[in-house]
């Protein structure tokens, strides 16, 4: 018997990844969206999606929409301002749905809670959270492991760093691919030289699916996804400009300049929290993906950069 799945956050990016991968694998799929319009336009009226219109927040729509649901996939993420007043509110309700029947949650997780670490983070690595919104992370992850241990619902938290892709429009990638496919000047945070790991989020979807038919992982199950890692930004900057056929034109964001914004745009401010992902390579070890999954192939890079950007385009027109 096929499995039942429910996505939370489907209109946002890995949200929106996983939902078209459930389509795209054939199977009926119910989402919960604030905007019915948004999505319709997003997955284009497919007959095997369910639109539920509702708030999250919602703890009795959450439970009725939730019943009978195998699969959980939590991608309802807040803008920086907003983490500390809705995400673990947000977090215990959709675990307090997934106990109905012990769902599976699927959490994609980050790489927030490790702080400026100077060696690559393994599953077993021991978080050290600094800032408050890497305590906030740490929490999450805390009460969902405590969940699953307790034998209330089940979790695979797969932790990825910044990720790109259709539908990816956070301040980080915007101001590449989006600018670059309107032939603007992309953006970048402070330093364009540093090594950074990306995720395409289609790759991404993919790995969630293949972990959530899997019929023996442990309640509470954390693997690493780090993808690929570019040279520096710069490099990544000229690869999209290539395939955007655009001026390889990148202006860098100073940490004076970010200071400053940071008065007046609150999430300039929150994003100067935690600078120092943009002036230090913080890397994801996904030796046990790749060990695990050693099938698995990845997205061609030209080929993920032309869609990400083609997206950005038919966004547009």
């Amino acid at each position: 018997m096929s499995k039942k799945y429910l996505v939370l956050g489907a209109t946002g990016s890995v949200g929106y990844a996983f939902t078209r991968e459930l389509l795209k694998q054939g199977i009926e799929t119910d989402i919960l969206v604030r905007n019915r319009e948004k999505a319709k336009k997003l997955f284009h009226n497919n007959p095997l999606l369910n639109i539920h219109v509702g708030d999250v927040l919602d703890s009795d729509m959450l439970k009725d929409i939730s019943s009978g649901m195998d699969i959980i996939f939590h991608g309802i993420n807040y803008p920086y301002k907003y983490w500390h007043q809705f995400m673990i509110p947000v977090t215990s309700l959709v675990i307090k749905a997934a106990r109905q029947n012990r769902s599976t949650i699927l959490f994609p997780g980050n790489i927030y809670a490790f702080g400026n670490i100077g060696e690559p983070i393994r599953e077993e690595t021991v978080p050290v959270p600094s800032t408050k919104k890497e305590q906030l992370r740490f929490e999450l992850e805390n009460m969902l492991q405590e969940a699953a241990d307790t034998g209330q619902c089940s979790v695979i938290n797969l932790r990825l760093p910044d990720f790109w892709g259709p539908n990816v429009t956070n301040g980080l990638i915007k101001p590449l691919f989006g600018n670059a496919a309107q032939g603007k000047s992309m953006t970048w945070m402070v330093r364009a030289d540093v090594p950074h790991q990306f995720v395409y989020t289609p790759d991404a979807a993919r790995l969630f699916y293949m972990l959530s038919v899997e019929g023996n992982l442990p309640p509470y199950f954390v693997m690493n996804y780090g993808g690929k890692v570019v040279p520096g930004v710069a490099s990544l900057a000229n690869d999209i400009s290539t395939e955007a056929g655009s001026p390889n034109r990148l202006k860098l964001l100073s940490k004076t300049t970010l200071k400053m914004l940071g008065w007046f745009l609150p999430v300039v401010r929150e994003l100067n929290e935690n600078i120092y992902q943009f002036e230090n390579c913080i890397k994801l070890d996904d030796a046990k993906m790749r060990l695990k999954y050693p099938e698995f192939e990845e997205t061609r890079f030209d080929y993920a950069l032309r869609e990400t950007i083609n997206w950005y385009r038919s966004e547009t027109d």
